[in-house]
């Protein structure tokens, strides 16, 4: 469990959070320039907040008297870009996440995060020799090999098209679902943060609320936003798709709910926003 109380000021902005951050992906979600990254880059040690603490399962990470460095806090990060070497293999980019690990603590294994990830087939390559979206895969598997106990990503789709965006969700769903790792996810994308979140945290001019269910969160900031008309999210699951008529079939509490053509496998679980 990731405990923060800070204040921390740079220039004319301020930012203020007081939260308690449990399993599953928590998303940091608001406008650009809310303090988004500030937070994580907090979380991750890159930051020491002028006010404040910072504990991750009763590890003090940062006080008024401590202050732990970031490769002594056991994060993975991943950026808005891949930032990889330009100089190593994916094999070596790979590798680099446990370089600092003793052998007793590395948790994680090589096939299956190359197989998880679909990049089995790139370990020989540079990264000058890989599309966008491969860059990024490569860059959640280099955090994961580091057998993080939290996973930091700040805006990992927003230098990607729609394209490759769909290529790389289900990957982050994997990860979210079959590691057991707490992940910060910052994003300002309504339609992200609807599909991966179990939490969501909000940002207004510098202040983080308290956390929230992500539909209620969503509908609220969404609409007052003007991001969405007035509606609701629910949960649902894919139940077939109708391949004549270009529809996605999908089960909710309510009912039967038919969508436009998705890719998403059967037994997939989705949030959809309903107008009203």
């Amino acid at each position: 469990m990731l405990e923060l109380s800070i204040r921390h000021r740079q220039g004319d902005f301020t930012l203020e959070a007081d939260l308690v951050l449990g399993e599953g992906l928590t998303a940091l979600f608001g406008a650009s320039g809310s303090g988004k990254t500030t937070l994580i880059n907090i979380v991750a040690g890159l930051i020491r907040p002028e006010a404040g603490h910072v504990s991750f399962n009763g590890e003090t990470w940062s006080n008024a008297s401590t202050f732990l460095p970031p490769h002594r806090r056991r994060i993975g990060y991943v950026f808005q870009e891949g930032r990889l070497f330009p100089h190593q293999t994916v094999l070596q980019n790979l590798r680099y996440g446990e370089r600092l690990l003793p052998r007793a603590q590395r948790r994680e294994d090589l096939d299956r995060i190359t197989s998880l990830l679909g990049i089995s087939d790139l370990l020989d390559r540079r990264p000058s020799h890989l599309s966008g979206g491969e860059k990024q895969r490569v860059a959640l598997g280099r955090a994961l090999m580091a057998s993080p106990k939290l996973l930091l990503m700040d805006e990992p789709l927003s230098a990607l098209d729609n394209a490759l965006k769909a290529q790389i969700l289900p990957y982050i769903e994997r990860i979210r679902d079959e590691f057991g790792v707490p992940i910060l996810y910052v994003s300002h994308s309504v339609e992200e943060v609807a599909r991966l979140a179990t939490a969501v945290v909000t940002f207004d001019a510098g202040r983080a609320t308290a956390v929230g269910r992500p539909d209620e969160a969503l509908a609220t900031v969404a609409q007052a936003s003007g991001d969405l008309p007035a509606g609701n999210f629910i949960e649902a699951e894919i139940t077939g798709h109708h391949e004549d008529d270009g529809l996605t079939e999908a089960l909710s509490l309510a009912g039967p709910i038919l969508l436009r053509r998705s890719s998403l496998a059967t037994g997939t679980r989705v949030r959809v926003f309903v107008p009203v």
